[in-house]
Order: C-alpha cells, then sequence, then structure tokens
C-alpha cells in the first residue's frame, strides 16, 4: 500500500516532499559515537542460500513473472529494528532523521513557507467508507511525527521498546546500518529469507491467509480503511516477538510493518508507470526502492500485501507510521 510522497502532499495542501543527502550527511548530524565493538551475530540467524522462485503469477502484476533467483549465505538480523535498539544509535551519534529535520525551501520555491516544517505521513482512520482510489483521504503528514512521536506531538513510544521503529526514511536506515557495520539486504535476499524455506507458498507459513482461523502476522481485519476489527490482537504496531517465527527462525517477515531493502524498484514491464503502485515515475524527486513484508495496514480488500513475494516501490524521502526495517551481514557462517 504506497503512501502518498511528500511532494503529492503539497499538492493536497500538506507540508511537502524533500529528498535526502545521503545516509551520513551533516543533515542527519552523525557524530564519532559509541559504535558497537562487534556485530552480535546472536541477534541474527544464518541464511545458507541458494536458488528459489522469486516472484509470483497470482497476486498483484509488478510481482511478475515467477522468476529464478540464486543468492549466497548471509546473516540477517531475527527482527526489524525496534525502537530500543534504534534509540541507542541515536543517543551514541547525535543523528537526527530524516521526519526531524525541516524541508529545504529551495526545494519547493511556490510552497507556503508555514508548511515546510518537519513531520512525516500517519495513518487517520476515516469515520465513513472512503473511494479506494484517494489514499490520501486516509494519509495525512502530521508536524512533528517521527520516530519518538508516532502519531505526532503528545504521542510517545513509552512501554514500546520491544515494537519496530517507523517513520524511518531510506537514508535513516543506511545511517543505522552503517553505524552497526551492517548493510540493508536486496529484495532477493529479504524474499529468500521471508520463505522460510517453503517453495511458491502464498505465505511465510503456507497457502492458508489464516490456518484454521490462527493470525500469523499483525495485518489488519474488516474493512480498510474505516473499519479495523483487530481480531490479531493489534491496532496499530505490535512486539515484534507478537507472532510465531517462519521456517528460518525469523519474526515479523511479513505485517507489522514494511521493511526497506537497497534493491530500486522498477516496474514489471506491462506495469503502466503511472499505476497505483508506481505513481509519479517521471518525477526525479520519486527516486524508489523496494519495500518488502506488508504492513499492519495491510487488508485483503485493498492491500493484500503480507506476503514474501509482495513488493511495493517507496521513494527514498518517505517516512511513515508503517515502513521500517532489518539489516543482514555478508560474511561466512562462522567468519
Amino acid at each position: 500500500m504506497t503512501a502518498p510522497t511528500r511532494a503529492e502532499t503539497i499538492a493536497h495542501g500538506a507540508a511537502g516532499n524533500r529528498r535526502g543527502q545521503g545516509c551520513c550527511s551533516a543533515s542527519g548530524h552523525v557524530n564519532a559515537g559509541l559504535a558497537p565493538d562487534t556485530i552480535k551475530l546472536e541477534s541474527m540467524n544464518w541464511i545458507s542460500g541458494g536458488a528459489f522462485l522469486m516472484g509470483s503469477n497470482s497476486f498483484y502484476r509488478e510481482e511478475r513473472p515467477v522468476r529464478p533467483e540464486f543468492v549466497e549465505g548471509f546473516w540477517i538480523d531475527v527482527f526489524p529494528v525496534t525502537n530500543a535498539e534504534f534509540r541507542k544509535f541515536v543517543e551514541a551519534t547525535g543523528y537526527v532523521t530524516y521526519s526531524e529535520r525541516p524541508p529545504n525551501p529551495a526545494m519547493y520555491p511556490d510552497a507556503d513557507p508555514a508548511l515546510l516544517v518537519p513531520g512525516s505521513l500517519v495513518f487517520v482512520k476515516p469515520d465513513r467508507p472512503v473511494s479506494l482510489r484517494n489514499n490520501h483521504a486516509w494519509w495525512e503528514y502530521r508536524p512533528g511525527a517521527n520516530w519518538r512521536h508516532p502519531q505526532g506531538p503528545g504521542s510517545s513510544i513509552a512501554g514500546r521498546d520491544d515494537h519496530p521503529v517507523v517513520h524511518i526514511a531510506h537514508e535513516d536506515a543506511l545511517a543505522y546500518a552503517a553505524w552497526c557495520d551492517k548493510e540493508l539486504p536486496t529484495e532477493a535476499e529479504w524474499e529468500f529469507a521471508a520463505r522460510g524455506g517453503l517453495e511458491g507458498k502464498a505465505y511465510p507459513w503456507g497457502d492458508a491467509a489464516n490456518p484454521e482461523g490462527r493470525f500469523l502476522a499483525n495485518t489488519w481485519q474488516g474493512q480498510f480503511p474505516h473499519e479495523n476489527l483487530a481480531e490479531d490482537g493489534y491496532d496499530g504496531t505490535s512486539p515484534v516477538d507478537a507472532f510465531p517465527a517462519n521456517g528460518y527462525g525469523l519474526f515479523d517477515m511479513v505485517g507489522n510493518v514494511w521493511e526497506w531493502t537497497s534493491s530500486l524498484y522498477d516496474a514489471a514491464p506491462e506495469q503502466p508507470p503511472q499505476s497505483c503502485c508506481h505513481p509519479n515515475a517521471g518525477d526525479d524527486r520519486s527516486t524508489r526502492r523496494v519495500v518488502k513484508g506488508g504492513s499492519h495496514l495491510c487488508a485483503p480488500n485493498y492491500c493484500l500485501r503480507y506476503r514474501p513475494s509482495a513488493r511495493q516501490g517507496e521513494t527514498v524521502d518517505s517516512s511513515t507510521c508503517h515502513i521500517g526495517f532489518r539489516c543482514v551481514v555478508r560474511r561466512p557462517q562462522g567468519g
């Protein structure tokens, strides 16, 4: 479920989109800090790699076609990066995330300066059914929203140390990964790990969305976007260990929050560049990276993307209440 870009929110009278300056730019205020002495591989699982069939012909066209792929072995975080882990990074380095920085007015000479303030995209549930063609009906650019204040001023992450960090732009994820001597996974690595050893299945656990009535991921129940029944126990993000691990011992590979990868997003050859999944393809502000896994906002009636093969393209300056990340290390097992 692609959120509107910040450039799109300018057109709707909200604060605007701005481009990133690189993962460790001066604008991020990364200082020499107390970086980890070593990579803690005990919080990562080794994925042996190998050949697999990537993609799906059964769901959305940006996942097509099914194709052979191969990945080398790698280590991957067992959980998405949590609020507690991201806080350690910020405290050690003084890093300021993308959503905490004011936009550059030079990027938007026609915008109202009063609107060019730090903030991020927040989901706001409508009080009635709305057209699913207009994602501005449930996304709001909210000044003051960031990883510390996920719903904006007055909200906090108190008691949510074990929830995935959100409102993370691509460069924020890169900065964290660089600090702890890790990297972001490629789309192929991420999908291979998410499948958990099951070839060709729709979900990490098989082909049934809710086998025997069990909810195995944090997703949306009810009619999106106005009705959230929260039958899985969560209205919003959940602790990263709230649902069972996949066959590789990895948690939250689908649902809860989307996760950044390092891969550039290219629409499928038959996909129109102005489709719902790939808007503004000609805008140089919309350089996109692949996000994977779906989120707690994914629902069967709108965004059935809590599956390993599902993919979306997000602009690198996207920061929302449903995008996080996890990291990989590419070194031999035992190395």
